[in-house]
């Protein structure tokens, strides 16, 4: 006891520790080993998978104590039935069969029967086809041409005639003269262009209005004038910028150019700034 006392608390209280923490695992161990031993019996128990066969066998059983019939008679009766009706059904269609086979051969016995018949026929008709050729042919085989007279011969015009051919040669030069005359009706197409011309004057101090007045009086045949504006060149000179279109077979551009460079007092000089066909 007195060895005991010696001993200081701390270290029993770590003793006992220790002893509860081993015995906390032996419990656990047993535990543990018939839980896994339970377990291990289960695995080999097949009771579970078997389920439904274990109920059906329950309720047939019960079914039988309860004086109620059983499913599986029903289910025979219900096969034979069927099955009945298969047997029926194939009687039938084999019945069938045997009709569409005597329909299918009385066809073929009428097939056979005109195809004789046919022969005969065409057996028949060629004899008289050929005596009918022949008889068709021997007129044809007479020449006639030996009972013609020389007068008969002197008839015939192989050439044609030279009346026709001048009958074909009028009214071709009739055709030939109706066309030209149409040709001669029709406007014929007047070629034509479209021209801008620049007028400049000499100075800032050149009247503008009566250079274009003397510009448009320029009148010929074939020359018609258009519009015109003012054009700045620079230092307070402008140009006069019109557009003219003429017929190319009557009017030029030397003659026009000729003819407004003729305003000495008011033109220096006339190029031309455009020139499109129409």
């Amino acid at each position: 006891m007195n060895e005991i006392k010696k001993i200081p608390f701390v270290f029993l209280k770590l003793y006992a520790c220790s002893l509860t923490h081993k015995l906390s695992r032996l419990i656990f161990l047993v535990f543990f080993s018939i839980t896994m031993s339970g377990l291990q019996g289960l695995a080999q128990e097949n009771i579970w998978f078997d389920k439904s066969r274990y109920d059906e066998a329950e309720r047939s059983f019960y079914e039988g104590m309860n004086g109620i019939p059983q499913t599986s008679q029903s289910q025979n009766a219900s096969k034979s039935e069927d099955q009945s009706e298969l047997v029926s059904r194939l009687k039938s269609l084999e019945l069938d069969n045997k009709n569409l086979h005597k329909v299918v051969d009385d066809l073929r016995a009428v097939l056979s029967k005109l195809e004789s018949r046919m022969a005969l026929l065409e057996k028949s008709q060629a004899p008289a086809s050929k005596t009918v050729t022949v008889t068709k042919a021997a007129p044809v085989q007479k020449p006639k041409v030996e009972e013609h007279n020389d007068a008969d011969d002197d008839d015939i015009d192989l050439f044609g005639s030279d009346e026709e051919d001048e009958e074909a040669e009028r009214i071709k030069a009739e055709r030939v003269k109706e066309y030209a005359q149409r040709k001669a009706k029709k406007p014929a197409l007047i070629a034509k262009s479209s021209i801008l011309l620049d007028v400049k004057p000499w100075d800032d101090e050149t009247d503008m209005s009566k250079l274009e007045e003397c510009v448009r009086s320029i009148q010929m045949d074939g020359l018609l004038w258009g519009a015109s504006k003012l054009v700045p060149v620079g230092y307070g000179i402008k140009k006069l910028q019109i557009s003219c279109v003429v017929e190319d077979d009557k009017v030029g551009t030397d003659i026009l150019e000729e003819e407004i460079t003729k305003f000495e007092d008011y033109v220096q000089s006339v190029d031309i700034a455009a020139f499109n066909k129409i």
